[in-house]
């Protein structure tokens, strides 16, 4: 496993100290990186109706509030020492942003790269803006 690039494990534990999670309990970070290299972070917020923004929605958000709508890649950190994939719906957004050479980082509790996907991987046969062409 390879180690996170420090500022953007630093930019994931101090995200991750951000996060609103008071009925879970489970605070998740991430930093999407844009194609020219700008670092967006997001954190997850729970509301007490349960409709919950996740952290890489954030980030994306983020992200496309600072002018940018290309994803090179996606960091991903949660509380314990398990890495924390993205859920569907939030694979379905960064499908949105990405390309073939978008990558997705898992990071662990130690800031190690536990796993890395491509959006193929982790969403194959996705739905996309291209298809919208065919109508």
């Amino acid at each position: 496993m390879e180690r996170i690039d420090t500022d953007i494990l630093d930019m994931l534990r101090a995200t991750l100290e951000h996060a609103w999670a008071p009925y879970s309990g489970f605070r998740v970070a991430a930093v999407a990186v844009a194609a020219d290299g700008r670092r967006f972070a997001g954190c997850n917020v729970e509301t007490a109706h349960y409709k919950s923004v996740c952290a890489e929605a954030s980030a994306l958000s983020a992200m496309v509030a600072g002018g940018r709508t290309r994803l090179s890649e996606i960091y991903i950190l949660a509380d314990g020492e398990a890495p924390c994939p993205p859920c569907g719906d939030c694979r379905q957004r960064i499908r949105e942003f990405s390309d073939a050479g978008t990558r997705i980082i898992l990071v662990d509790g130690d800031g190690r790269a536990a796993a890395c996907h491509s959006l193929d991987e982790l969403l194959p046969a996705s739905f996309g803006p291209e298809l919208l062409t065919r109508r």
